[in-house]
């Protein structure tokens, strides 16, 4: 379904409701190219690059960081209790020291790095609880050995417990990452839809090739047929069909001639266009969505994980328990007595199960989510879609097909047959080259019908085609034609059409009205029970279209939707999802397009159709790799299963240390209660256990 138009297959010009060219209006202005190509081409390539080699160091981490634990393992005791496998010998301790001191600087250097910037933000989180684990693990047992290599001490390291820890928060966030897909290339996307060499006229004329950093404004540049438009610009001479699906999300072709604006990434059709640039650096189209997309994408990494936020109270109940033990034992009993329980306090509470918790679930419902047509880039969207209230729907490719098909055919004269209306049709369509062409084409196609020969085909400019067909003088043409030649329109046949904004082609045979033709964008046949669907589980679908009111309209009353946004240029979008989430909305953005990008990035949420742009999909949280909305529910059912296992598995992991680490601290030593540290270790391991076997149940019913 599209807004109500006029196409002329003469000039192949499509008259719509709203200009698509009005998007860049009041872009332009004097910026140098090259800030585009900087702020497009630089920072996210290396994003990229960083992430990548990211994901790349914690898997290769971890397998060096195993060869190296292995050993310390079978060396060192348990918190004190040496294990039936393992051994010493004369020198063991010293090979202990030297790969633990390896292991905590290599294995370790991520947990630091990270606890280094959260305390930097002033919000500690897993990385910090982590990193002191681990620190106080090294320090403790570093004084262990000294004490009791050259003291004679009989103090208990923490070599074991570091190994561990480490290893297994390694492996924990290997899984995560592995599971996950890499953070999002969308700016690098956007980057890559504009050309690296254009073709500008110089002042005296001729042709010269330069690169895209050079243009400004003000510059003449020539666009040939099937290239891409390199930045916003006015036509100054020349005429085509402009597709600029890829940058607008609309499927539909726009003409485009003398005076008309064209954005930059749009790709030209079958004509030559010599063009003035308007918009180049930061005032371009491309360059305000990329903006758009990045301020998203920053406000959006704020949020903060559910394992974090367990974490991060983790971490200020470990560290009060341990001061306070350590305060405490001082005075009861004596330093060495002090500073074990604390380190006992702070080793205790080190996450092993809670590491895994969540990468575990991440990891099982990633590959039930691919299983089910999903797939899932951003973790937090699990955790958030539980109480989502509101999904927001782009129109073209979301509830419809998002391309320009034939949607009816009429036949006006009893003489003739539905298939001999479509094989003149196709008579004169099977030489052109435009959207209304390329519909009906594939149509007859599809319905295996051959069209006849035409002869003497020719473009009646503002009309349509005309062309001889069996002796007969054929014609197709568009309502203005049909004014002219004094034959009334079919009202009662083009109604329906009409409302729906579909395209109207009308056959004339000698002069004679036999038949019609209309093309639009078909609403997917799964959308309307997919609707049902969303306000059965008490959550509102809104549809958000750049289309014109009449046909947004159409296409909500369909569907029963009772809440639609119609006209809406990306930053429109974009400012209504905000808008939204701001009220307090939890909202999920469901679009296919690159002006759907910054929508996606805002919500709560962003799903993109996996037959859409590579932009709106590395802009989204998640992705239906089967184009199919009705894929979303799978996902609700998802989240809503893997938000349990996760708040299950946050239990196991967190709940041991809420009884483990006051035990520890000896808060009932008084009536002769005391943790063991071995014990501690024990439950620890036990914990670790429950949370692997519990993420492995989780499933989802279809």
């Amino acid at each position: 379904m599209q807004e109500k138009s006029e196409m002329s297959h003469g000039n192949h010009s499509i008259h719509n409701d709203h200009d698509m060219g009005q998007m860049n209006h009041s872009m332009h202005g004097n910026h140098d190219m090259s800030q585009m190509d900087h702020s497009m081409h630089g920072d996210h390539d290396m994003g990229g690059m960083d992430h990548s080699m990211h994901m790349g160091n914690f898997k290769q981490k971890f397998w060096l960081s195993l060869v190296i634990a292995i050993p310390i393992i079978l060396m060192s005791p348990m918190m004190g209790v040496d294990l039936p496998f393992q051994f010493t010998f004369p020198g063991s301790d010293w090979i202990v020291l030297i790969l633990a001191t390896i292991l905590f600087i290599y294995g370790g250097e991520p947990f630091l790095s990270g606890a280094k910037m959260e305390l930097k933000m002033k919000s500690p989180a897993m990385m910090t609880l982590i990193a002191m684990g681990i620190t106080v693990a090294y320090i403790y047992s570093l004084y262990s050995f000294v004490a009791n290599t050259f003291f004679g001490g009989h103090v208990m390291n923490f070599f074991w417990e570091l190994a561990t820890l480490i290893v297994i928060m390694l492996l924990g966030h290997w899984i995560e990452m592995n599971a996950v897909m890499s953070a999002s290339d969308a700016l690098q996307k956007l980057a890559e839809l504009l050309p690296d060499e254009v073709t500008r006229i110089t002042k005296d004329g001729s042709e010269e090739k330069i690169s895209l950093q050079k243009v400004n404004e003000g510059d003449h540049l020539i666009v040939k047929a099937g290239d891409k438009m390199p930045t916003d610009g006015l036509i100054e001479s020349g005429q085509s069909i402009v597709d600029e699906s890829a940058v607008t999300g609309e499927s539909r072709g726009v003409t485009k001639t003398v005076g008309e604006k064209v954005i930059g990434g749009s790709v030209n059709g079958d004509g030559t266009l010599k063009i003035i640039v308007t918009g180049t650096g930061e005032n371009g189209y491309l360059a305000k969505v990329m903006e758009m997309v990045k301020k998203a994408q920053a406000d959006k990494s704020k949020l903060e994980a559910m394992s974090d936020k367990v974490a991060k109270w983790l971490f200020y109940v470990a560290l009060f328990s341990g001061i306070i033990a350590f305060v405490v034992w001082l005075f009861v009993a004596d330093l060495p007595e002090a500073l074990e329980r604390m380190v006992t306090v702070f080793i205790i509470a080190c996450p092993h199960a809670l590491g895994l918790a969540v990468p575990l679930v991440i990891a099982r419902s990633t590959s039930i989510a691919a299983k089910n047509g999903l797939l899932l880039k951003n973790r937090n969207a699990l955790e958030n879609a539980h109480d989502l209230n509101m999904i927001l729907l782009d129109k073209t490719g979301t509830l419809t097909q998002g391309t320009f098909a034939v949607t009816g055919v009429e036949v006006l004269a009893e003489q003739f047959s539905k298939e001999e209306v479509l094989q003149y049709i196709g008579a004169l369509e099977a030489s052109a080259n435009h959207p209304i062409a390329n519909g009906i084409m594939k149509y007859l196609n599809t319905e295996n019908i051959t069209p006849m020969t035409a002869e003497n085909v020719m473009n009646i400019s503002g009309v349509g085609l005309s062309g001889e067909v069996a002796s007969k003088t054929v014609q197709i043409v568009n309502a203005k034609k049909l004014e002219e030649l004094n034959l009334q329109l079919p009202t009662e046949k083009i109604q329906a059409y009409q409302e729906q904004g579909n395209t109207i082609s009308y056959l004339l045979i000698d002069n004679q009205l036999v038949g019609l033709i209309a093309l639009g964008d078909k609403i997917k046949p799964e959308a309307k029970e997919f609707i049902s669907a969303l306000l059965n589980r008490g959550i509102e679908p809104v549809m958000l279209t750049g289309d014109n009111q009449e046909a947004a309209a159409s296409v909500a009353e369909y569907l029963e939707m009772k809440k639609f946004y119609a006209g809406l240029l990306p930053d429109g979008k974009e400012k209504i999802v905000a808008q939204l989430v701001n009220e307090g909305n939890r909202v999920a953005m469901v679009g296919d397009g690159i002006n759907d990008a910054p929508s996606l990035a805002r919500a709560t949420i962003g799903i993109a159709i996996g037959a859409g742009t590579d932009v709106a999909i590395d802009s989204a949280d998640v992705v239906l790799t089967n184009s199919n909305p009705q894929d979303i529910l799978h996902f609700l059912d998802l989240a809503k299963q893997t938000r349990r296992k996760m708040i299950q598995n946050l239990w196991w992991g967190a709940g041991y240390n809420i009884i483990a680490i006051p035990l520890a601290a000896g808060i009932l030593a008084p009536i002769g209660i005391l943790l063991d540290p071995a014990v501690g270790a024990i439950l620890m391991s036990m914990s670790t256990v429950i949370v692997a076997l519990n993420a492995l149940t989780l499933k989802i019913n279809k």
